[in-house]
């Protein structure tokens, strides 16, 4: 995990432990070349975009115990596939995201001009 940078150049920050997030389920962004998705950005999902993604056959919102899934509700925080945020994005239904914990990689994809129209700022 050393050296892994967020969209920002600052070290890659944590998305969310609880629910356990990340292709690697350590709570972070992160990806590898295996990693088909690109689980890189960290999302806030909404009830519009669990409702967009199931109806495209990825259902966020269904338990699945037998791998330790325990399903999201709005609020929760989840590493997104950059593909999948980006169709959000496209039809209007993109959760905001949280910059810190959005990993560097994405911006191979999207700008960091469009990724800040969808900032969430932490209060502090």
């Amino acid at each position: 995990m050393d050296h892994e940078l967020n969209v920002l150049g600052t070290p890659l920050e944590p998305c969310c432990y609880a629910p356990m997030t990340g292709y690697f389920r350590d709570g972070f962004c992160r990806t590898i070349q295996e990693d088909t998705g690109t689980h890189v950005v960290c999302a806030i999902v909404t009830e519009d975009f669990l409702e967009y993604t199931k109806s495209k056959g990825n259902d966020l919102s269904t338990p699945l115990p037998y791998w330790n899934f325990p399903g999201l509700s709005p609020g929760d925080k989840w590493c997104l596939c950059v593909s999948r945020w980006l169709e959000v994005e496209r039809v209007g239904k993109a959760p905001n995201i949280l910059l810190e914990a959005t990993h560097a990689k994405a911006l191979q994809y999207v700008s960091l001009e469009v990724l800040r129209k969808y900032e969430f700022v932490i209060p502090k």
